[in-house]
């Protein structure tokens, strides 16, 4: 079944410990319909500027990415430079950010994608992710969202309304703690879940994620790499391979979303090995099949048997 996502296209200017790439294509709606794209069909809305280059139209295109929701309009494509800590990539300082034609993103959906069956929310303003489920006429099969620190102490109360009407929460280890004033990360996954998701997923970057789904939690490792060039969009990836799984194989049960979870960590793992859209795009399906099934070696363990027991010391 198919996607729709609402987000971000924009140009990045990353600086890495490999190097850097000015003005690549990015964006949080562009990571998540190339990630979700090898899954399902996928519709996206956006808007970008008349600088906004025609191969990088081509180029979504040719991932049969509905590009139908993508509003050119007059002015300059949003534009986000920053430069990640050497030692930590999770870490990285922002040194500019122009949100140009963005700053009056008002997305408007057609008939046919406010029936969309699956929606994912990329990280906007709230309030633009209000607009768009007030949009959507019957309440798709799964509703998903994605936000960050910027909203959560910015615009509180708004994300808290729109975080209500939601499936799926996407939400990092430290912003999950914040949003629900809590320390402990189950303890703030559960609090979150009472005011509405049934699905928290906990990103933590290279230390994997942790899902929580109703009365259960999944715990699955990152994939690791030796070398990770640039982590931006390595979320949204994630995100677009978790929602792609969940709309193709239409399964919405405890097992599928742990699935879901793990495909979703072999897109995000794709995605760092390159900048911009590089790796996503030249990653064949051999290569994501086969590092979906290298994951189950991770925490692969022999169990004990029924009547099997650790061997405990004796102290006597």
């Amino acid at each position: 079944m198919s996607v729709l996502v609402v987000g971000s296209v924009a140009y990045d200017t990353v600086v890495t410990s490999a190097g850097s790439r000015e003005d690549a294509l990015g964006g949080s709606a562009t990571f998540f319909s190339v990630s979700c794209s090898f899954f399902t069909q996928v519709g996206l809305v956006a808007v970008v500027g008349d600088d906004f280059r025609k191969e990088d139209v081509q180029l979504l295109k040719t991932r049969g990415i509905d590009t139908s929701g993508l509003d050119q309009t007059e002015g300059k494509t949003f534009r986000w430079s920053g430069v990640y800590d050497t030692e930590d990539v999770n870490t990285r300082t922002t040194l500019d950010t122009q949100l140009n034609v963005f700053s009056g993103f008002s997305p408007k959906l057609t008939i046919k994608q406010r029936k969309t069956p699956y929606v994912f929310l990329a990280n906007i303003d709230p309030d633009l992710q209000m607009s768009v489920l007030k949009q959507v006429e019957d309440k798709p099969k799964l509703l998903a969202l994605d936000t960050m620190n910027y909203w959560i102490s910015g615009k509180n109360r708004s994300l808290r309304r729109v975080v209500q009407e939601i499936d799926v929460l996407f939400i990092d280890e430290a912003e999950v703690r914040e949003l629900a004033n809590e320390v402990n990360l189950v303890q703030a996954a559960r609090k979150i879940m009472d005011s509405g998701p049934s699905v928290v997923v906990v990103k933590r970057g290279d230390h994997g994620l942790l899902l929580f789904h109703n009365n259960s939690t999944f715990v699955a490792p990152a994939f690791p790499l030796e070398r990770v060039i640039d982590p931006t969009g390595a979320g949204d990836s994630f995100a677009g391979g978790f929602l792609g799984y969940l709309a193709s194989s239409n399964d919405l049960s405890p097992e599928s979303f742990r699935r879901a979870a793990v495909l979703g960590s072999v897109m995000g793992s794709f995605a760092v090995e390159s900048f911009s859209l590089d790796r996503l795009m030249s990653v064949t399906h051999s290569e994501i099949e086969g590092r979906f099934r290298e994951f189950s070696q991770l925490s692969q363990f022999m169990p004990l048997d029924d009547d099997e027991t650790l061997p405990w010391r004796s102290y006597t």
